[in-house]
């Protein structure tokens, strides 16, 4: 149960914390369809920087988590300059930003693979040493023996687990609290509602909307690296499964609500958990791997994370509301 629960967090913490990117980004009335995109840029600089990194000896293993919270934060100013791209075609320039996204996401993954190409030599761009011994959370962390019994939650929260699974969670409570109890995100929203009575009030409304998608734009940073490190063990590919794509489907099953987009992120988790590794999942811990002997194709859990997304937006989509004026390039003449 241990083994489901953390593998779970592994892919619902990266949709956690995109998905509130898209939040953020459309709450100020930009659709911000580049998150795989971002997700891609955000993963191939972490890898690169922590690569270099080592390969300078500025950080030995010992050093691990402090160098994943450096990486993470370097993620973020990246995903927020790509970001931009978006931002000015979309509120300068009053751009479709349909396919300014989508120009985004043909963008980074060709920029990616021809950086990692000119840099490894390769298709694919890896640490010095694996993901694990650098930057998980073991017993022996916290000067616990290996062989000595920490109880269930000991288990699940102390030992392997990587620490940006607590930062994202951090991120997302208090990113969530500034969104809809403060002045700032009071502001944010209007822009994405009503942008007219907005500027009316004296709001800078291209303002409120950069700023809400160079806040989308870093969190996509963000959580590319993060799914990167977890589930791709710190290595860049120039792509992140979709990733971004199911960010945006847990934000409408969400409703662009942060407790509804937590709940959503936990169960496209488990369904991505299960796709990925049902052959080792022992839910009771009796060494009985029940999935695996249901003889079930392996094709088929591969595709039920993606057959679960079309089902739930088939019928959710309707039902959810979108902010009013997303989508909508500003026109402080139009009333």
């Amino acid at each position: 149960m241990v083994f489901l629960i953390q593998q779970t967090m592994v892919f619902a913490v990266p949709l956690l914390i995109v998905a509130l990117a898209g939040v953020f980004a459309e709450r100020s009335g930009i659709i911000n369809l580049a998150l795989e995109g971002i997700m891609i840029f955000g993963a191939f600089i972490g890898v690169l920087f922590i690569r270099t990194m080592q390969m300078k000896g500025v950080f030995d293993i010992k050093q691990g988590q402090l160098l994943l919270l450096t990486a993470m934060l370097v993620c973020a100013f990246a995903g927020a300059i790509f970001s931009l791209l978006l931002s000015f075609s979309a509120i300068n320039l009053k751009a479709d930003q349909t396919i300014g996204g989508t120009a985004l996401n043909m963008l980074a993954p060709a920029l990616v693979l021809f950086l990692i190409n000119v840099l490894a030599r390769q298709n694919t761009l890896l640490i010095e040493g694996d993901a694990p011994s650098w930057f998980m959370l073991k017993k022996s962390t916290f000067g616990i023996d290996r062989e000595t019994d920490i109880g269930f939650f000991g288990e699940l929260f102390l030992n392997k687990v990587y620490i940006s699974t607590y930062v994202c969670i951090l991120l997302f409570v208090v990113l969530s609290i500034i969104l809809y109890k403060t002045r700032f995100g009071l502001r944010l929203r209007a822009c994405g509602e009503n942008p007219q009575a907005a500027d009316s009030l004296g709001i800078n409304v291209k303002k409120m909307r950069y700023a809400g998608t160079t806040i989308s734009g870093a969190l996509a940073g963000v959580g590319g690296f993060v799914y990167a490190l977890a589930a791709a063990n710190c290595a860049s590919t120039g792509e992140v499964a979709g990733f971004g794509f199911l960010a945006l489907a847990v934000m409408i099953f969400g409703n662009w609500n942060p407790g509804n987009i937590a709940f959503s992120a936990v169960l496209f988790g488990l369904f991505k958990c299960i796709a990925a590794s049902y052959t080792t999942i022992d839910i009771n811990g009796d060494g009985v791997y029940a999935l695996a002997q249901l003889g079930v194709s392996p094709h088929v859990y591969r595709m039920l994370p993606y057959i679960i997304t079309l089902v739930v937006l088939a019928f959710t989509s309707k039902k959810s509301r979108a902010p009013k004026a997303e989508g909508i390039p500003y026109d402080k003449g139009a009333r």
